[in-house]
């Protein structure tokens, strides 16, 4: 009894929050960001004719939320490039990144088994991210919901809503892959989850933060754990919503709902039916296409 008391979850989840995130946690986080940013077409050529571009999008990818909530709060943006040490981290992580000899950094970061746990990091310090975001907010508006709920979800998918002024820096302009438009899983989940973190600071969900934040952490690791290992780009959420949302919102919202910023798959049902879409990941073809260029160099 002793031992299942000191393994209860109030402790458990206690314990966890407690868990400091720099720098294994940051780092991780910073591993898989940067990993995204090179699986982007263009963005390992940009680092070789423009290293300054290339930098500046890998600090937008390892600190966009900051940069964000600091806008919606009226705080200084680049008030979080203050933190030399996790700048100069993310930085390093950048260089080996695109400048490792032999690519050996990104062969051994990008193997799956290890890539997982990286991805599996990345959530931790996700979630916390909106917990901190939620709770910072609540600070300045303590009755101001909407407030609380756009600090938290820009603090958990902040590098995706920057992804136009990101592509900008790269030279691209793809309005078509606007995240609010096609919403992908990460940007969904940290939605829900500052509606439920609002809720548990408002004490309308009653649950304590250490132990709301540990069941979410658990849940968006499963989930996307899942999702990277399968090469998937669908959500959990999508069953769900293809049941609630065309009630609320009608049935022509159904035919989009599938879309995210991976170039997710159409949805069937009623209209034209086009042909399905290579279901390669964007990590496969990256690799192809860099597999073919080496065989044309040779």
């Amino acid at each position: 009894m002793d031992l299942l008391s000191a393994l209860s979850l109030g402790e458990l989840a206690l314990s966890f929050s407690r868990v400091p995130l720099f720098p294994v946690f940051d780092l991780s986080y910073f591993i898989v960001s940067l990993l995204y940013l090179k699986y982007e077409p263009g963005a390992v050529e940009l680092s070789r004719r423009h290293p300054a571009a290339s930098w500046l999008c890998a600090m937008l990818h390892c600190f966009g939320s900051y940069i964000l909530a600091d806008l919606l709060l009226g705080e200084p943006v680049i008030d979080y490039f203050s933190n030399s040490s996790s700048v100069l981290l993310a930085s390093a992580v950048w260089y080996l990144t695109f400048f490792c000899p032999l690519d050996l950094f990104y062969k051994c970061v990008s193997f799956l088994p290890v890539k997982l746990v990286f991805v599996a990091m990345k959530e931790v310090v996700r979630v916390r991210k909106i917990a901190v975001g939620i709770h910072h907010a609540h600070h300045h508006y303590h009755h101001g919901w909407f407030i609380m709920i756009a600090t938290g979800w820009v603090k958990g998918s902040g590098v995706a809503l920057m992804a136009n002024f990101e592509q900008l820096l790269r030279g691209v302009w793809k309005p078509e892959t606007n995240e609010i438009l096609h919403m992908s899983f990460p940007s969904k989940a940290s939605l829900y989850g500052a509606v439920l973190f609002t809720l548990q600071q408002t004490r309308w969900l009653p649950m304590s933060r250490a132990t709301l934040i540990f069941l979410f952490t658990m849940f968006m690791v499963s989930c996307k754990v899942f999702l990277t290992a399968t090469h998937s780009h669908g959500s959990p959420f999508d069953v769900l919503e293809g049941y609630v949302c065309p009630m609320l919102f009608g049935t022509g919202w159904a035919g989009d709902h599938h879309h995210d910023n991976h170039g997710g798959l159409h949805a069937g049902g009623p209209g034209p039916q086009h042909c399905p879409p290579s279901t390669k990941s964007k990590e496969e073809l990256v690799e192809g296409s860099r597999k073919k260029k080496t065989k044309k160099a040779d």
